[in-house]
């Protein structure tokens, strides 16, 4: 099949909607499919994906992720599937505006939901302006809806349009190369690059530090750091991402005093996060709202055998299941998200065993060729 897949970001930009767009398209080529990837140019950049063929197309205007395309539908003539990642403002309009030319050309449309869009400010009241009245109608335009969990689709804004047309939707999780993202000794160079002894515990958080991941709830767990300064054993905490934010976050480190227990890593390419990963005793992800859907990092750390700790959040708690491969915490509450992290901490054996059931529910269920095949299966029975 001729299938296009459109992206809001891609590598290398750090961020999930972009990594698993870029691994399905990744599984689909291996199935013998022929993909293309259209994704906004919004800067120069030296491609980090191989063996795809991308399209960065130059955006008449753009604000944040989102992007105007409206050239777009000529570029999908003669695709088969169309492959839309949302959000992707400024694009998934267009689609609904111009469905009917094609559809008419034989294309089917696939809208693969991430996650609801919140947003604060004035930016809140213009998402709901469109979860309300553009949103629906472009689900309506839509062959199949994927979701990334039936328990994130069940609580999001798409609930209403999930009750009346069940059929329409589709769960189909993110995922992980089991054979990469897999438990391996802590790198030396790392733990002498972020200052770090053998005998210290080790924090790790990885997402964006933009104002686009403004949900991932960094300020809460240096909060909940900071309450952990008079523990009885040394701690790092390292923070893989970058962004606009990063500034804010290490002033409220120096803040709160623990700037010297806090490593900001930067920018990390793909094929770097495992030694990340396997530098934690805890991979954490603090988010604060639904814009958190799933959790891309959690399965990458579970993939890498480390225990889990992570907001109870619709979506989320589909992926770490509490006191089985994790624990879960309130959202905004640092205090229970510094205890949650103490416990595991100080806990090593129960730790060990949270990391081991992450790795055999990974291996089970998130393996990426798993999900390619889903797909497949999916876009087959569209014809």
């Amino acid at each position: 099949m001729k299938i296009a897949i459109l992206t809001s970001t891609f590598p290398p930009y750090a961020g999930g909607i972009g990594n698993v767009a870029a691994a399905n398209a990744l599984e689909l080529v291996k199935l013998g499919h022929q993909v293309t990837i259209f994704t906004p140019e919004y800067q120069k950049v030296t491609e980090e994906v191989h063996n795809l063929s991308i399209k960065r197309i130059k955006p008449l205007f753009k604000y944040g992720n989102a992007a105007f395309l409206p050239g777009i539908v000529k570029l999908l003539k003669g695709y088969e599937i169309i492959h839309l990642h949302y959000p992707f403002f400024g694009v998934a309009e267009v689609l609904w505006l111009k469905n009917k030319k094609l559809k008419k050309s034989g294309s089917k449309i696939i809208i693969h939901y991430h996650m609801d869009v919140v947003g604060s400010g004035f930016l809140k009241k213009v998402f709901s302006f469109h979860t309300k009245f553009i949103l629906p109608k472009i689900i309506n335009t839509a062959d199949r809806v994927i979701v990334t969990s039936n328990d994130y689709a069940q609580n999001s804004n798409l609930k209403d349009l999930l009750a009346k047309n069940p059929a329409k939707f589709v769960a189909v999780p993110n995922g992980v190369d089991i054979n990469f993202f897999k438990p391996e000794n802590k790198d030396a160079e790392l733990l002498n690059k972020n200052e770090i002894n053998l005998e210290d515990k080790v924090v790790v958080f990885v997402g964006g530090l933009d104002s686009a991941h403004y949900f991932k709830g960094i300020e809460y767990l240096i909060e909940a750091m900071s309450f952990l300064r008079q523990a009885d054993y040394k701690w790092k905490l390292v923070i893989v991402g970058e962004g606009d934010l990063k500034k804010n976050y290490q002033d409220l480190a120096g803040q709160l005093h623990v700037d010297d227990k806090i490593k900001f890593a930067g920018y990390v390419p793909n094929h770097q996060l495992p030694k990340y990963y396997n530098l934690a005793d805890v991979v954490v992800l603090p988010s604060i709202d639904k814009s958190e859907a799933f959790g891309l990092a959690l399965v990458e750390g579970m993939a890498c055998a480390k225990p889990a700790v992570a907001s109870n959040l619709p979506g989320v708690r589909s992926v770490v299941e509490d006191r089985v491969s994790g624990l879960l915490i309130e959202p905004k509450d640092s205090k229970d998200l510094a205890a949650k992290i103490n416990y595991l901490l100080t806990n090593p054996t129960v730790a060990k065993e949270f990391g081991q059931a992450g790795r055999q529910l990974v291996e089970q269920k998130y393996s990426w060729q798993k999900i390619g095949l889903e797909l497949d299966e999916l876009y087959k029975s569209l014809d």
